[in-house]
């Protein structure tokens, strides 16, 4: 048997930082195609808005000590989208729309719901205070704000503000490629006819390829590779000569004897940066390197490698689309009791619910079992992280959570 160091945790996410991974490239694209990817970089405004003093009512545009006269005379109209030249002087007034432009002199817009209007005469029956209905110079933004940072999943309130900013093109991050494969003898393509009882469906390169594409990353589908050691290096080699980012297998990664992921590193010319981490799904993960390109090897059950390839392939990802790698850790309170069972870091699945502005984490309809059941992650499933020293947990306990 192969005997190997485990690492920690913490120390295995540090190894993971320290790699050199390709840095974030850009593609220019139409607005309209840019929901969903990531803003590669900050989006500043080149100037105020509004630039002028705006009508944010159907109204007259008047000076405010003009409101204690017996009448105001109308100068005119001053519908949206004209650049009036008419001035508001004393004693007169002139009929302005929502989103018109202030007419010089004036310094109040007084809605039509407050005056009545006889023989082309202003008379007002309930004041207003100084500045009511007008909407300042860099109301929404001022020149030189930062609108829409670097790295932003752009959604549709980004492509509102970009379109205001006429922006019919975006710089957005050019897709990380992850090359996706399954290892094993016993796994089956979707389609494939099963010829024996020992046989299962392949669903990890599935599951991995839509965490990819769900976090913005582009997914190569290798298929499923059988347990042979050329087959297997002729997968790992093609996903490299494919030219992605990251390559990421599933299975043939521990110390049986049909496990040749390992052996197949050093032929490849990369380098193991680890091999095995106390952790709980997932401890025989093992990473290397060729120069940017990133391979990481992941346990072949189903809900060890969905949760190993959040911890360590996401943060890559997110790396190489200029975000921040980190994945979004909360504080909450446990529910029902939680029970460690194991000396390592355990990522545990678990149910949130959002109650006086606290998490709270229960386990309802959480199985307990091998890391085999993906369908624990289910029903907008998060993770509990309770480290290698952590011991069983009392209802009301602060525990920290990975929401997904």
């Amino acid at each position: 048997m192969r005997k190997r160091e485990f690492i920690s945790y913490k120390e295995s996410i540090n190894k993971l930082k320290s790699l050199s991974v390709r840095e974030p490239l850009f593609e220019k694209i139409p607005l309209m195609e840019s929901r969903g990817r990531v803003l590669f970089e900050d989006t500043v405004a080149e100037s105020n808005s509004p630039e002028f003093p705006t009508s944010s009512l159907d109204g007259f545009a008047i000076k405010a000590t003009d409101q204690k006269r017996d009448f105001i005379d109308i100068l005119g109209d001053n519908p949206a989208g004209t650049d009036i030249s008419d001035e508001v002087v004393d004693g007169k007034t002139i009929k302005t729309f929502t989103g018109s432009l202030m007419p010089k002199g004036s310094d109040t817009l007084i809605q039509i719901e407050n005056v009545r209007v006889e023989d082309n005469r202003l008379y007002i029956e309930q004041p207003v205070s100084i500045g009511n209905g007008i909407r300042p110079v860099g109301e929404v933004y001022r020149k030189g704000d930062v609108l829409i940072k670097k790295g932003t999943v752009i959604d549709f309130a980004e492509i509102g503000v970009l379109a205001g900013l006429n922006m019919s093109y975006v710089k957005v991050a050019l897709k990380p490629k992850v090359a996706i494969l399954s290892t094993g003898s016993e796994v089956l393509e979707l389609g494939e006819e099963r010829k024996s009882r020992g046989e299962i469906r392949s669903s990890n390169n599935y599951t991995l390829q839509a965490l990819t594409e769900k976090f913005g990353g582009e997914a190569i589908q290798l298929g499923a590779v059988k347990d042979d050691f050329n087959s297997t290096l002729k997968a790992f080699q093609n996903g490299l000569d494919s030219g992605a980012d990251i390559i990421v297998s599933t299975g043939g990664v521990s110390v049986g004897d049909y496990d040749f992921v390992q052996d197949i590193i050093p032929k490849l010319g990369a380098e193991v940066i680890f091999h095995g981490v106390k952790i709980k799904p997932g401890q025989h993960i093992m990473v290397a390197q060729k120069e940017k390109q990133v391979i990481i090897a992941l346990p072949g059950f189903a809900y060890s490698s969905t949760v190993t390839f959040i911890l360590y392939t996401l943060p890559l990802l997110k790396r190489i689309l200029g975000q921040k790698s980190e994945l979004y850790t909360v504080q909450g309170v446990l529910s029902q009791k939680f029970y460690k069972r194991s000396k390592k870091t355990e990522f545990t699945p678990c149910s949130i619910e959002i109650i006086n502005g606290e998490y709270r984490a229960n386990f309802d309809n959480k199985k307990v079992g091998t890391s085999a059941i993906l369908t624990n992650m289910l029903d907008s499933a998060n993770l509990i992280v309770t480290d290698e020293n952590s011991e069983d947990r009392e209802i009301g306990e602060k525990v920290d959570i990975i929401l997904l």
